[in-house]
């Protein structure tokens, strides 16, 4: 296998894997539809890329060197996940709602990423499994990881989308919305264990 195909294997076994940044594309794609959800799709993207390069230009160094810094992100993703999922579990389920909410911003998917220990240890171990140091392969691997990343998230908002016909009645909704909120605290608990 081509590095550049183990690479791609890599970006897409840890894109489309459930995590919290899937879980909010696919709660906005039902709530949302698919096109408003792009914004959150693209903005977990370019996060994520960013995370990526940055790990691989020494990031991880500094969060070893000022532990205080990895604990600050640490609990700033743990009340984020809250907050969404307190978002998720306090929406009324109406997609008709006159005072109708807003999709997940690009600024929310790549804050989510950020804040996502997920994000942060596929990319730890795909910088240390890939690059060996070398930039042009960080470069390549960022830029094999970039659409994959797109395509796997705008995957779970399209899902979200394909089940909003099924959402009609509000209470459907606010079903879905809760279970998706559980999974939400469910990875915050897990944080904090």
């Amino acid at each position: 296998m081509s590095l550049s195909l183990s690479m791609a294997a890599f970006a897409l076994a840890a894109s489309i894997s459930p995590g919290p940044v899937n879980i909010v594309a696919l709660g906005s794609g039902a709530r949302h539809g698919l096109r408003a959800s792009l914004a959150h799709v693209a903005g977990a993207t370019l996060g994520f890329c960013l995370l990526l390069v940055l790990v691989g230009l020494g990031l991880h160094q500094l969060l070893l060197r000022w532990p205080l810094l990895g604990l600050m992100l640490h609990w700033g993703g743990v009340a984020f996940l809250l907050y969404m999922a307190w978002k998720l579990a306090s929406d009324d389920g109406n997609l008709n709602n006159a005072q109708p909410t807003q999709a997940p911003s690009a600024w929310h998917g790549a804050a989510m990423q950020w804040l996502n220990p997920k994000a942060w240890l596929a990319a730890v171990a795909g910088v240390g499994a890939y690059t060996g140091g070398e930039q042009h392969l960080l470069w390549l691997f960022a830029w094999i990881y970039g659409p994959i990343c797109f395509i796997s998230v705008a995957c779970w908002a399209w899902a979200g989308s394909v089940i909003r016909q099924y959402l009609d009645n509000p209470r459907h909704l606010r079903m879905l919305n809760r279970s998706l909120a559980v999974l939400l605290v469910a990875s915050a608990v897990y944080l904090i264990l």
